[in-house]
């Protein structure tokens, strides 16, 4: 075994132990751990923080268990339990995937690396990450954790073009053929608790002897964010004291497939709507990831609901089964809030 071999090895045996001690084993998504789970939390995890993901996947773990209760939901009742956690492709993914996996796979949950890279929304890393936590097989992973970890440790400068390429091949070399289940739990917790990317708590981690970085002011991204371009959309919600008219938004964009009001932003809206008995406005501001929202709702306040004709996809849903239908998370505060 060359120098660089022995130092690999020593590089995933410090984490494996570091995660046996100190690793976060009380995450929802590692007890009772099947493939099913791991790959709902790695969807989940996708942009988002841990924090963040686990009242959702706890609540999408209660409503569909296995991959047997999931069979049946429709693009819907899975946009519906991702209301509020953004990113809503992630859920149409997740039922583009499920519906692979009956008739392509016999509803039995992929079990090579090659067949899980042929489903929606699981590249390298997420595949990477079932095989090795869900299966215990050696493949190397690369989310934002473990870019940080290998990147510093090793001195790579993320803001090169060559960078993605050469952390790959950093992460296979580094990725150990045994104990694969706490090593790539452990370096993900190690970039999520202590090699973080506002700040580097290098006296609580294992690599502090051998990491290049370690105890100095290495910045893992330096590049300066751009502004987001600002967009004001507008809105008309109809309602009643019992229910809502919700529109389902079709076209490739941000909340594609979710329930929204009205957009009135290219449409005339009094073609559509009839007087109202009581009109009222609010504001909101919102961020998506690449935009910066101000969102408009005029709303309409009716006695009883009524017919209207549109080409769209549109129903009146009562207040009781809103929870049933996927919201972007501006409208549903807004009904939340200022209607209910």
């Amino acid at each position: 075994m060359n120098n660089t071999e022995l130092q690999n090895k020593e590089f995933s045996q410090d984490i494996s132990s570091w995660y046996l001690s100190l690793g976060r084993d009380s995450l929802p998504w590692r007890k009772n751990i099947s493939p099913y789970r791991i790959w709902i939390s790695e969807i989940m995890l996708q942009q988002t923080q841990v924090k963040t993901a686990i009242p959702f996947f706890n609540n999408f773990i209660k409503t569909y268990p296995n991959l047997k209760s999931i069979a049946s939901a429709s693009e819907d009742d899975i946009l519906a339990l991702w209301t509020g956690l953004g990113f809503y492709r992630r859920a149409k993914n997740i039922y583009k995937t499920k519906e692979i996996i009956i008739k392509e796979f016999g509803n039995r949950f992929p079990k090579t690396f090659e067949e899980l890279l042929r489903l929606p929304g699981i590249g390298r890393s997420t595949a990477g990450a079932i095989m090795s936590i869900a299966y215990q097989k050696s493949y190397p992973i690369l989310d934002a954790n473990v870019k940080r970890v290998i990147s510093r440790y090793k001195d790579i400068n993320v803001n090169n073009k060559d960078s993605i390429k050469k952390l790959w091949s950093l992460s296979e070399e580094l990725t150990p053929e045994k104990n694969i289940f706490e090593y790539t739990q452990g370096i993900m917790d190690l970039g999520a608790t202590v090699c973080t990317s506002k700040s580097q708590n290098c006296s609580k981690c294992p690599l502090n002897i051998s990491c290049k970085n370690a105890y100095k002011d290495f910045q893992f991204d330096s590049k300066a964010k751009k502004a987001k371009p600002k967009k004001k959309i507008y809105f008309t919600l109809a309602r009643t004291k019992k229910s809502f008219l919700l529109f389902k938004k079709n076209e490739r964009s941000f909340w594609e497939s979710l329930w929204v009001p009205y957009n009135t932003d290219n449409h005339d809206k009094n073609i559509l709507f009839k007087k109202p008995d009581k009109r009222e406005v609010t504001t909101i501001k919102h961020l998506l990831s690449h935009l910066e929202l101000e969102i408009t709702i005029e709303i309409f306040n009716y006695n009883s609901p009524f017919k209207i004709k549109s080409n769209l996809e549109h129903q009146w849903i009562n207040k009781d089964q809103i929870h049933k239908y996927g919201l972007p998370k501006p409208i549903k505060t807004i009904i939340d809030n200022h209607v209910c």
